[in-house]
């Protein structure tokens, strides 16, 4: 497979350095289709052009490459970060990255990381399998199949306590302790968490109602799970009814 590949990084003699390694390592499996230097940039380009592969500079002239990942529309490409600053690694492996490429780049480890994305490539059966796992499941939606970089999950409605988004992400609190991350807005799954077991307590979370352990006139909501989750002022009379009908 031929990855269209965009080079997000703000110093010229670092974009050329990589553009002929990756020609070393990867040969005709990657097609640059442009660059970028900066958030703006790099945003704009990503929405347009939908590439495959993106590697992204952490550290750009006007921000940084997580800035560009909050505000791009298009998200379906793998995702390489280079940087030559270690301690951003765990923010990094947040936005459910293929790897984190440390300045200087080591041949070996790009190439590494491109053989990675091939095996996810390899999942392409998989996902279908799921894709048609998904549509039954709305059929009769008493389950959610919640897509990862590593693995889908399936997971039983009952099982989710809580849910908490940012931006385009959303992590699912589960009743095992379990914490799982997809790059999807909280949105894109209230038709299935419906009233009155889930309850949309704030812009940023929502709640299943049977996992509550108590709530304050104030507007704060404590859970089973020990966590305490803020009811916007603008929930708060829907979210008493709600808990008032079910006394």
């Amino acid at each position: 497979m031929i990855y269209k590949t965009l080079i997000i990084e703000d110093e010229h003699r670092l974009r050329e350095a990589l553009s002929i390694m990756l020609e070393m390592v990867a040969g005709e499996n990657i097609q640059i289709i442009g660059y970028a230097e900066s958030v703006e940039e790099a945003t704009k380009m990503i929405d347009r052009l939908k590439p495959d592969l993106v590697f992204m500079d952490i550290m750009l002239k006007d921000g940084t490459g997580f800035e560009v990942l909050q505000q791009i529309s298009f998200n379906a490409f793998h995702l390489i970060f280079t940087t030559a600053y270690e301690q951003h690694a765990i923010n990094a492996f947040k936005y459910s990255a293929v790897d984190y490429l440390l300045k200087p780049i080591d041949s070996q480890e790009l190439k590494t990381a491109i053989d990675r994305i091939a095996i996810l490539e390899e999942r392409v059966l998989e996902k279908q399998q799921i894709t048609e796992l998904q549509t039954n499941v709305s059929k009769t939606p008493d389950r959610l199949v919640l897509p990862t970089q590593e693995a889908m999950y399936v997971v039983k409605l009952e099982q989710i306590l809580r849910c908490e988004t940012s931006g385009s992400y959303t992590t699912f609190f589960l009743t095992d302790g379990r914490k799982i991350m997809v790059s999807k807005p909280l949105k894109n799954y209230e038709d299935i968490l419906l009233a009155p077991v889930f309850f949309r307590v704030h812009q940023s979370h929502l709640i299943n109602v049977n996992a509550i352990l108590s709530y304050s006139r104030e507007g704060m909501v404590h859970m089973i799970d020990k966590s305490v989750v803020p009811i916007s002022r603008a929930k708060k009379e829907q979210f008493f009814k709600l808990m008032k009908d079910e006394i």
